[in-house]
């Protein structure tokens, strides 16, 4: 069976001679389906009232682990953005309760970001419905494909980050 990708491979082989096919479609699906899942990713985030930005500050709180607290610039590097960046999308998630900031008891000069309850609560719903989101994507793939596909991709994300 075939799928629009082969279409776009079809073409630029037709115009490129040495055009690799088989990087070409695995590049352009590997593109198609992060596309895809980040269109449903929003999608069911809009619904919480979220943009993937502030669920992603969220996440990189809880994934803390308890009491899901960081510094700033804690965040500021897990997320790969400027400190002054982090503090504009704290203080929206401060406003609407999801955040709090407080100096550290242990160290007055330093500031430590809190997931509040209500954050907690919120990424506990956009986390279990992006769950079933990347299941959908993948429950068409009997569970040794998908192993076998995640051992691929594996080892592609490991010769990546050597080369980096």
């Amino acid at each position: 069976m075939k799928d629009f990708v082969d279409a776009h491979v079809d073409l630029w082989a037709g115009q490129l001679d040495d055009l690799d096919r088989d990087v070409e479609g695995i590049t352009v699906r590997l593109q198609v389906l992060t596309r895809y899942l980040e269109r449903r990713r929003e999608a069911v985030l809009a619904a919480y009232g979220l943009q993937l930005w502030e669920f992603k500050t969220l996440h990189m709180l809880r994934r803390a682990g308890a009491p899901y607290r960081a510094t700033p610039g804690q965040l500021a590097r897990q997320l790969g953005m400027s400190a002054a960046a982090l503090t504009n999308r704290l203080d929206a998630l401060e406003r609407r309760g999801y955040v709090e900031r407080a100096h550290d008891r242990d160290d007055r000069r330093k500031v430590v970001a809190t997931l509040t309850p209500a954050g907690n609560e919120l990424w506990q719903r956009g986390i279990g419905d992006i769950q079933r989101v990347e299941e959908e994507l993948v429950h068409h793939l009997p569970e040794a494909d998908r192993t076998r596909l995640d051992g691929l991709l594996r080892h592609l994300v490991l010769v990546t980050e050597k080369n980096s």
